[in-house]
């Protein structure tokens, strides 16, 4: 079982915790952290998407951030987010890395694999600018099932018309200082 720490609005926690599968049951509120690689292209800045796995709880097979996680409680932000990179795309990175975008709030009711889910989170957002290519990323099979580089302003497109498969806010991506 994934404990998470319960939070206020502000993502501070109060002291209790919850189970991640109670969380999402009841739409109790908790953090995530989300990371968005971000690499310089002649024509401009691209962003990397992760497919979500067909057999996550939410959203499966829909493009996501770079990389994103519950984070457990007792943890921080930072290092949950460190954590979900190695995880997830087999990158290392150091906290001197992570460019602090500030936090966003996320709420939704939707139903997945025939059940109700209720999110309702906290979510810290950084961007790291990393240059490599998908072939040398070492992909969480459970977690992801593929990454694909895209040119940002693309991104942006293709969120606000839903032209692809995602679970991305858009304002989430206009957090991003491009």
């Amino acid at each position: 079982m994934e404990f998470l720490d319960v939070v206020d609005e502000n993502g501070i926690p109060t002291g209790e915790t919850v189970e991640r599968s109670i969380a999402h049951a009841n739409g109790i509120r908790h953090r995530t952290s989300h990371v968005w690689l971000l690499r310089r292209r002649p024509e401009g800045v691209e962003v990397l998407l992760q497919k979500r796995s067909d057999d996550k709880d939410s959203f499966p097979g829909c493009y996501d951030t770079s990389s994103a996680g519950h984070i457990p409680a007792g943890v921080d932000f930072e290092d949950s987010a460190l954590r979900e990179l190695r995880e997830e795309l087999g990158l290392t990175a150091d906290a001197t890395e992570l460019n602090d975008c500030g936090l966003i709030r996320i709420q939704s009711e939707s139903f997945f694999h025939g059940a109700p889910f209720k999110d309702d989170q906290v979510s810290k957002v950084f961007y790291i600018w990393k240059d490599v290519e998908p072939e040398a990323m070492k992909l969480q099979a459970s977690e992801v099932s593929g990454v694909i580089w895209m040119p940002l302003d693309e991104c942006r497109r293709r969120v606000r018309d839903n032209s692809m498969p995602h679970c991305i806010l858009p304002e989430e991506l206009d957090m991003l200082p491009f």
